[in-house]
């Protein structure tokens, strides 16, 4: 098995937990690759150093280090990945730090693919034309730019009027992203078992706009034709600015998430230990 380890450097912990990576890699006897500019970081490991994307060519799976936003980045690559802790809750993490011992059973073979499904997002100009085109494993949020005032953004389901929400603007997630932004927001948790897409609005003004969950095979449109600065931004990176008159459609995407799973919590049980870190 080959392995591209890919650690989140600007974490405080990740550096000296990637490093005791590279040691039970070593252990093992398994060929890995890091990003030839960390390469200064890992003086003394035996990895061999490549452009990260011919790292992610060559591997057979993924190692991140770091917290959600790493793992759901290099989920993206397109190949299975193994996430270990070394941020705050990170619910997509495989491993924590004190369970290294359980890369053997990555390297034998012994463990599961936990497949998900993913969201793709597309940008129209005002002419409807596709600008812009992304996919997420969390979430895509449609909301109002640097002014602090409310918008008024229409939705469509399946081309039908759904409803027009007054509000600094609407989280579309997958059950993965359940516990992300979509749980801050007041939005329900899914199992990600359970293959859908749900709507909730931020800080609607409304007594009764609540999140809705819908079938997998929905297509949302998101437009507010008389806001003047309208941005997108799925799993939480950069916003990208939609045209005035321009609008969004979200939809199932064809591709999935692979992520590796070693032990045998189940989602509840992760659910539980995630939360009650984040009451601590």
């Amino acid at each position: 098995m080959k392995i591209a380890l890919i650690p989140n450097l600007t974490r405080k912990r990740s550096l000296s937990v990637a490093r005791d990576v590279c040691k039970q890699l070593e252990r093992l006897e398994t060929e890995y690759y890091i990003s030839e500019s960390q390469k200064d970081s890992f003086a003394d490991a035996k990895a061999v150093f490549l452009p990260v994307s011919e790292a992610v060519e060559r591997c057979d799976v993924i190692i991140c280090v770091g917290g959600d936003g790493t793992i759901i980045h290099s989920a993206k690559f397109g190949k299975p990945v193994l996430g270990i802790n070394a941020g705050r809750i990170a619910f997509m993490a495989g491993l924590e730090p004190t369970e290294l011992d359980m890369l053997a059973k990555l390297i034998s073979g012994n463990y599961e693919i936990d497949r998900r499904m993913m969201l793709k997002a597309e940008i129209h100009n005002s002419s409807g034309e596709v600008v812009r085109t992304s996919h997420c494993i969390n979430d895509v949020v449609v909301a109002r730019g640097e002014k602090i005032k409310m918008e008024d953004i229409s939705v469509e389901h399946n081309g039908r009027f759904l409803n027009t929400y007054t509000a600094d603007g609407i989280i579309v997630s997958t059950p993965t992203g359940s516990t992300a932004y979509n749980l801050s927001a007041g939005g329900p948790v899914v199992d990600p078992q359970i293959e859908s897409i749900l709507l909730t609005p931020i800080c609607t003004h409304s007594l009764f706009s609540r999140a809705l969950i819908f079938k997998p095979d929905s297509v949302f449109k998101l437009s507010s034709p008389s806001a003047d600065e309208l941005g997108l931004s799925c799993d939480g990176e950069d916003t990208v600015y939609i045209e005035k008159g321009g609008f969004v459609t979200v939809s199932r995407a064809d591709v999935f998430g692979e992520f590796i799973r070693i032990k045998n919590d189940n989602f509840l049980e992760i659910l539980n230990s995630k939360l009650e870190q984040r009451r601590l």
